[in-house]
């Protein structure tokens, strides 16, 4: 199944973090907290200014970016957990 977003809305899937910290200690999955970053998969053609013109988005579909601890909606597309966020939910882009 393909899925585009809408407008200014991007599909990002969550980077997974590590299971161990620095010190060697194992994680559980109990502890664990959602991971803050992700990979874009997708994005809408852009938002719509006050004068009907479309405003490209600044992310692309393989940033790799940093987003607020509840942002997005989670969904599942072809099994997996993704979230679809506006582009304001992004806090920044990881180079």
């Amino acid at each position: 199944m393909k899925f585009r977003p809408l407008h200014d809305r991007v599909l990002v899937k969550r980077v997974e973090e590590e299971e161990k910290t620095a010190g060697g200690i194992i994680i559980p999955d109990t502890a664990k907290e959602k991971p803050q970053e992700g990979e874009v998969v997708a994005v809408g053609k852009g938002a719509i200014g006050d004068d009907n013109e479309v405003i490209p988005l600044e992310v692309k579909a393989g940033d790799r970016v940093l987003f607020g601890k509840w942002s997005g909606t989670e969904v599942k597309v072809d099994g997996q957990d993704l979230l679809i966020m506006k582009e304001s939910d992004i806090l920044g882009i990881v180079e």
